[in-house]
């Protein structure tokens, strides 16, 4: 069963400020490509066989610069997606805050359904699926790289794990992060999780969704 990179698009102008869910047409900003090329750099040695990316365009572009380098493309997964948020998709945090589900987004997230949107147990077993299908057509020595959203890796990370849906949120992932999942015969295993290129210390903490 396969080594699953599991990377964060980069950097983008809704980062931090609005939720872009599954709004067409936002790309990266000018640090976000740099991201992406100092993924490359990073990332360009390793044995990767195959290269994931949800469709939106923030993570396609994450994704290319280390698929040009590698010569390999990069193959569209729905299933790697960013959370469907429905009617909450563009609404700055403090919107969200005022909102009466806003306390179910924190303190009960298994129960949330985003009003046309998901909930966050369908979320999360779309993005397993995904990765219990990328499971079967890789053997144990394989390496891939899926590019994929922040929420979406957090509830992938914790599944695996076996942390409750509730507990989700306390995972930290990092535009631009790597983390290395194997899905062996004996259980998954995290072998490392939210690294970033080079070392910033965080800002203050932002509310996310």
């Amino acid at each position: 069963m396969p080594f699953i990179l599991l990377v964060r698009h980069g950097e983008n102008n809704f980062v931090g400020k609005r939720l872009a869910g599954r709004l067409p047409g936002i790309h990266l900003n000018q640090r976000g490509r740099q991201q992406a090329e100092a993924l490359k750099e990073i990332l360009v040695k390793a044995p990767i066989k195959a290269i994931y990316s949800s469709p939106l365009e923030r993570a396609m572009e994450t994704a290319q610069p280390l698929a040009d380098a590698l010569k390999l493309a990069v193959k569209p997964i729905p299933g790697l997606l960013e959370v469907d948020f429905g009617r909450w998709q563009g609404k700055t945090a403090k919107q969200m805050h005022r909102l009466k589900l806003w306390k179910t987004v924190k303190e009960q997230p298994s129960q949330m359904r985003f009003p046309e949107g998901e909930s966050f147990a369908e979320a999360q077993h779309r993005v397993v699926a995904c990765l219990e299908e990328i499971r079967t057509i890789w053997d144990d020595k394989s390496l891939v790289a899926c590019f994929s959203h922040s929420d979406s890796i957090r509830l992938a990370l914790a599944y695996y794990l076996a942390m409750p849906l509730d507990a989700f949120q306390r995972i930290g992932i990092d535009t631009a992060s790597i983390s290395l999942l194997h899905l062996g015969n004996d259980g998954p295993a995290l072998l490392f999780m939210n690294q970033r290129t080079h070392f910033e210390w965080p800002e203050p903490h932002k509310e996310t969704v």
